[in-house]
């Protein structure tokens, strides 16, 4: 089953687009790690100190290899090196996809 993680990271004051554009090695080698289908920080749009954390991994073990691996030990470097204010950091194992959209346009609550 897929896992998705989401997370919320605050840093010190006028740090985040710093943050954020000397980031891009470390998203850009995670995307590379079997396993990740999605892996992307953003700045949250009111909030100006706390970036927004999305990933899904395919599995596990893929997410164990990455805890494991230079990604995500640069990352941990680099927002410690900025200063983390608070972090709240959250993993879903997802049982069931379906599109918000149906074939008519509408959205809805249900799953197939």
């Amino acid at each position: 089953m897929k896992i998705v993680i989401t997370a919320d990271i605050d840093l010190q004051p006028g740090t985040r687009d710093d943050a954020l554009r000397n980031a891009a090695a470390l998203i850009e080698g995670a995307l590379t790690q079997p396993g990740c289908l999605e892996y992307d920080w953003a700045p949250h749009a009111n909030l100006p100190d706390r970036i927004k954390v999305f990933e899904e991994w395919s599995d596990q073990t893929a997410l164990a290899a990455h805890f494991r691996g230079p990604h995500y030990a640069g990352m941990i470097a680099h927002l410690g090196a900025i200063g983390i204010v608070n972090a709240v950091a959250r993993k879903f194992l997802v049982s069931k996809e379906d599109p918000v959209y149906g074939a008519d346009g509408v959205a809805t609550a249900e799953f197939s």
